[in-house]
């Protein structure tokens, strides 16, 4: 079995879901880069006896390693060093050298402040400089220190203590592997190899039953770790396996490929908006987005992969029908039609498309709700037109899900037509 470890995300406004935990996935990702088996993520609030339920919990569950975010600040209620300096037997002292750094580090940020109390910064300073005897020591990146610390009774897991933020975290990662307490830890990591398809127009319940006849083809599926997600209206097959397991994953993505080969559309973890941006880079052709649901998420998302002003000459936001005929759309289409329709869709995508002077034009019309929806144009009814060169693609599903779900997935789902558009489809 390979190296095992627990993290421990702490913070109180964490647990109760005022903040979205970044640092649990962040560190599950470099854990799985290092060979190391992620048993468990655990998050609580500042509270001592929480954090030490969480640490023991883990340590009972045999982990080699424990990874804790957060409670290094200088307030009272940040006591994660302390908790886990106790938790290894290990007692708390002054570092002079690290309450040096930090000193140095504070003098800069209290001058910005008008009278600054410096005795409650210097009381500040010696709290984040209070250490566990024998730790390792991890040099700030904002002002709390991390720590490496090991069991003093040489029996138990090694517990890693790094700062809640991100901007703090991420960097002192390095620097906390780096250390001989923590390779030691991990000595027993496997190689793991990490593969990803993403498939596009099918249920969940479509990979269920790959599986299973995964299972009637006699491929040992069982070797294999495998997982999925519905993501933003897509579905990820990650398959993690070691090296010697490599024939018995190929055996099962020609599978996958062979039962699966209209919607799969990503076996090397590019997403839909990365294909899109290669592939109209790699013409040299323009993009332009006429939008009414989705309020310009599809051009925030058109432009992410790499800020693509280049081939992105801009879109419009259309909501009411007098914006529509400002676009270009017929009074005629919409009085035929309505402003939800595949025909208004069309016709959107081909005026912003001339407006813009762009190759293609994509656009979205729909019903996200929570109200507004007919028996005929229920809410999730969402109207979608590509338009280029050499023709059209014009859909209307109903999306499940609320307001935000139905406009998070149409953004998907226009990806997805304009994909199919770059590779020569149309209708």
């Amino acid at each position: 079995m390979s190296a095992r470890a627990g993290i421990v995300v702490t913070g109180t406004e964490v647990l109760t879901g005022r903040v979205v935990d970044r640092n649990g996935p962040w560190l599950a990702d470099r854990l799985l880069e290092l060979g190391v088996e992620l048993a468990h993520n655990v998050i609580v609030g500042d509270r001592p006896a929480d954090v030490e339920a969480a640490l023991g919990w883990l340590a009972s569950h045999g982990v080699d390693l424990i990874v804790t975010s957060g409670g290094l600040g200088p307030t009272e209620d940040d006591l994660t060093a302390q908790v886990v300096g106790e938790f290894q037997g290990r007692e708390m002292a002054l570092d002079e050298e690290v309450e040096g750094k930090i000193a140095e580090i504070l003098r800069p940020l209290a001058a910005r402040f008008p009278n600054p109390d410096m005795d409650a910064v210097r009381e500040a300073n010696r709290k984040q400089a209070i250490v566990p005897v024998g730790a390792t020591v991890l040099d700030p990146v904002g002002t709390a220190p991390g720590l490496v610390v090991p069991p003093a009774a040489n029996s138990g897991p090694t517990v890693v203590v790094l700062p809640g933020p991100p901007r703090e975290l991420q960097p002192m990662w390095k620097a906390a592997v780096a250390t001989d307490a923590f390779r030691s830890a991990i000595s027993g990591a496997h190689v793991y190899e990490t593969r990803m398809l993403r498939l596009f127009g099918i249920p969940e319940s479509e990979i269920a039953e790959t599986l299973r006849r995964a299972r009637e083809a006699e491929v040992d599926i069982d070797d294999l770790e495998i997982t999925t997600c519905m993501r933003r209206g897509e579905i990820e097959v990650v398959t993690r396996y070691e090296p010697e397991q490599a024939a018995v994953y190929r055996a099962f993505e020609d599978l996958v490929r062979e039962r699966h080969r209209d919607t799969l559309f990503s076996d090397d973890r590019t997403t839909v908006d990365e294909q899109v941006a290669g592939m109209l880079r790699e013409r040299g052709w323009t993009i332009a987005t006429a939008e009414s649901c989705t309020g310009g998420l599809l051009a925030a998302r058109i432009t992410d992969p790499a800020g693509a002003s280049d081939y992105f000459p801009g879109g419009v936001v259309v909501y009411d029908r007098a914006a529509k005929e400002e676009l270009g759309v017929s009074p005629a289409t919409l009085d035929a039609h309505g402003e939800v329709s595949v025909e208004t869709a069309r016709e959107m995508a081909e005026r912003v498309r001339e407006r813009r002077g762009a190759e293609i034009g994509v656009a979205i019309t729909g019903i996200a709700g929570p109200g507004g929806g007919t028996p005929s144009k229920p809410v999730g009814f969402v109207c979608f037109s590509a338009v280029g060169p050499d023709g059209a693609i014009t859909r209307s599903p109903i999306l499940p899900g609320a307001r935000f779900d139905v406009r998070d997935r149409s953004t998907t789902v226009a990806m997805h037509l304009v994909r199919r558009l770059l590779l020569g489809e149309h209708d």
